[in-house]
């Protein structure tokens, strides 16, 4: 009797695990696995950016470019005036920003990679100041979904 309750029990288990030992989360057909497959719009908003070695959170804010596929904007860190910035994903699938104080010279350059599952709202790469070449790494994150 014992191991008819034991076998049933163990059959009830299995039946109840198969299913969601089978079950795939299913991709959103919103969310993009790379930034080729990105939309140039998804860029379009407000982003909050940390570079190791700067003091605060910068704030970027990126809308469509007037001449090219491509986003422009500014980024603002704290105490500082703004900086503009343009630049869109380049043929290797990766963000690629320029950014500069005077509006005339490149000061420093962006370069990051999607974050795999951030839907593109995330990315991750190396931040090159212009006057010295020191690289900082850079998370970028669109404005309300830190996690």
């Amino acid at each position: 009797m014992m191991r008819r309750v034991f076998a049933a029990c163990l059959l009830a288990g299995a039946c109840a695990a198969w299913p969601a030992c089978a079950q795939v989360a299913p991709r959103k057909a919103d969310c993009p696995d790379s930034a080729e497959k990105l939309q140039m719009p998804s860029l379009y908003g407000s982003w909050e950016a940390r570079i190791d070695g700067q003091d605060g959170i910068a704030t970027l804010v990126l809308e469509r470019h007037p001449d090219y596929d491509g986003v422009r904007g500014q980024v603002q860190r704290p105490g500082q005036p703004p900086a503009q910035v343009a630049g869109d994903i380049d043929p290797e699938g990766l963000l690629a920003l320029d950014e500069s104080q005077d509006g005339k010279s490149i000061s420093a350059s962006w370069s990051g990679e999607l974050l795999p599952g951030s839907c593109g709202k995330a990315f991750k790469g190396t931040w090159r100041r212009g006057a010295d070449d020191s690289e900082h790494a850079f998370t970028l994150h669109k404005a309300g979904s830190w996690k």
